[in-house]
């Protein structure tokens, strides 16, 4: 099931914002017997490259990456760690 909830996220953020970049990562193993993990929510790690997020912050973002995810935020995800980067951050980071 935690790797249809990846895909899940990946197709709901790719709906929700014009992605230059996105990577899901599926961490809940490492999270075995943890209470989240007991109730049926995994642990993902996300990193997300879009042009949405050109002038607004590391909370903004968050934000607009949890209302995008809406209640998969209350049932299937538990933890989420977010990489969200603006275009041009990432440009400036990226290398030849």
């Amino acid at each position: 099931m935690s790797a249809e909830v990846a895909e899940r996220i990946r197709a709901t953020l790719c709906s929700a914002f014009p992605v230059e970049r996105i990577e899901v990562g599926d961490d809940s193993a490492l999270h075995a017997g943890h209470a989240g993990a007991r109730d049926g929510g995994g642990h993902y790690r996300l990193t997300l490259v879009s042009a949405a997020f050109e002038g607004h912050g590391t909370v903004a973002r968050h934000r607009m990456i949890y209302q995008a995810l809406g209640g998969m935020m209350k049932k299937d995800i538990h933890a989420l760690a977010i990489h969200a980067f603006s275009a041009t951050e990432a440009a400036k980071h990226s290398t030849p």
